[in-house]
């Protein structure tokens, strides 16, 4: 048996390619959308991918298990768990073009093979209705007992799935308490699993599909059993593990209902990656000239610049900061509500397929154009329109606090401002912050800051956007809470 696990470091996402090197025939779980990645690793492994599976409908990321049907004519193994209310929408009959696709609606207790690979089929809701997991035996190697379990978002190293996303992302109301009921039930089932299991989760650290993801890729059944500090909780009794798991869940990225939505519906064939255009110097100062006059409002420029303090120094009137690191597709995903928006991204060439990628699993595929950095620099110096933020760290908070026009906003989530706060600071979290935009006070000049300086520097860019007064807080949230006593008494 081969077995591949694929990851995407920005959305910590496992996808897993699973073979049976006797026939060349592969199963895919939980792709993303780029499948590219997926056929050409195929390829360099010698074998062919037949069919896909998926764990349950995502709300993170756009499944590629409709554009793998679309362009392979691979078989779809989809679940039929959960109800009508969590059924895939869009492979339940002939498609708009008038396509049927080769669907097996799994229920708990199913097995299926891909080649001489087995899969038996573990019902296990509570992060969703319909969550499936998968027991993997190798039979081609003479195994008759499953080698591990694809846990999808059920177990994480050191976590569980949150049971919350329904109510909290996709506004399912009064889905919340259900669902950690359902989940506990699910734990229950778990720990009578052997624990030589492998345990294969869809996501590892800084995923948002739980609270403490481990940022090891894998683990066992037994360690799980014994140090994973969730499953310890349901050991505690069911009102006891509501209570746990339902605490201190951040809050989720706006882009999560869209997701979930989409992927149950219908997301749309994605084919060829886009291919934005380069702009010339000239041609980003006209654009950012007519952004400043408020003609292209509908053109989004996203500022990828990972030093931050270079963007609050400069930076084109009405542009988002969001860095390409780790944090793009949550910036991204937290901050642009409208995925049709042409995008129009300040970053160098060598990175803009990775970007294009970055957001097209996330929905975004309307990228029109780059410009690299020196060539932002280029317009400035040609007298394209540019706008300052003013920067300063918690030295100078106190001191800014006085003036009744000044209202500082943690946009940390909420359980670490409820863990400690700035003396009457507001809360919003970055990841809601077009949700609680509206609700903030107007004439007021907002110190904005998070923990480290982040999460801040791409709300106070998506504030300013919105014409909101900001001053970035540009410190560790450590640095304010140790200040000395006299200074606090001061």
């Amino acid at each position: 048996m081969l077995f591949r696990q694929i990851n995407d470091e920005k959305l910590a996402q496992y996808a897993y390619l699973i073979g049976c090197q006797e026939t060349g025939e592969a199963l895919l779980v939980d792709p993303e959308r780029d499948i590219d990645r997926y056929l050409a690793l195929a390829e360099a492994e010698g074998i062919e991918i037949v069919a896909v599976t998926e764990t349950h409908i995502h709300a993170d990321f756009l499944s590629g298990a409709r554009e793998m049907a679309e362009r392979t004519g691979a078989s779809l193994y989809l679940s039929d768990e959960g109800g009508e209310n969590w059924r895939y929408e869009w492979a339940q009959g002939p498609t708009e073009t008038g396509r049927d696709y080769d669907v097996t609606w799994l229920h708990d207790g199913d097995t299926f093979h891909v080649g001489n690979v087995e899969l038996e089929v573990l019902h296990t809701p509570g992060h969703t209705p319909e969550h499936l997991s998968f027991l993997v035996t190798d039979r081609g190697g003479g195994a008759d007992e499953p080698m591990g379990l694809l846990t999808g978002d059920f177990v994480f190293v050191g976590d569980l799935g949150r049971p919350d996303l329904l109510e909290s992302a996709a506004q399912v109301e009064g889905a919340m308490e259900p669902s950690a009921r359902s989940l506990h039930a699910s734990v229950q089932r778990f720990l009578d699993l052997p624990d030589h299991l492998q345990v294969w989760p869809a996501h590892g650290a800084g995923s948002a599909c739980g609270k403490a993801l481990g940022a090891v890729p894998q683990s066992t059944v037994g360690y799980e059993k014994q140090f994973n500090p969730m499953i310890e909780a349901a050991r505690m009794g069911e009102d006891a593990f509501v209570e746990a798991i339902l605490e201190g869940q951040p809050e989720p990225q706006m882009y999560f209902a869209r997701m979930k939505r989409d992927n149950k519906e219908g997301m749309p064939v994605l084919g060829s990656l886009p291919s934005p255009r380069e702009l010339t110097a000239g041609e980003l100062k006209t654009l950012a000239e007519a952004r400043e006059a408020a003609a292209e409002e509908d053109r989004l420029i996203i500022d990828t610049r990972t030093d931050r303090s270079a963007y609050m120094a400069r930076h084109i009137p009405g542009s988002l900061y969001a860095p390409m690191n780790d944090t793009f597709s949550a910036v991204v995903g937290s901050l642009v509500e409208d995925e049709t928006t042409p995008i129009v991204l300040v970053t160098d060439e060598e990175d803009v397929e990775g970007a294009v990628r970055d957001l097209v699993r996330i929905g975004y595929d309307n990228v029109a154009g780059f410009a690299e950095i020196d060539t932002l620099r280029r317009s400035f110096e040609a007298g394209g329109p540019s706008e300052t933020i003013d920067e300063i760290t918690f030295d100078d908070v106190d001191a800014e606090l006085p003036d009744e026009d000044t209202v500082v906003l943690d946009v940390r989530y909420r359980s670490e401002y409820e863990a400690g706060h700035v003396d009457g600071a507001l809360n919003a979290s970055y990841t809601r912050m077009p949700e609680y935009e509206s609700d903030l006070p107007e004439g007021k000049t907002m110190l904005v800051h998070c923990g480290s300086g982040a999460r801040a520097a791409a709300a106070s860019s998506y504030l300013a956007r919105a014409g909101r007064s900001v001053t970035y807080v540009n410190d560790h949230f450590a640095n304010y809470e140790a200040r000395p006593e006299e200074a606090v008494a001061e």
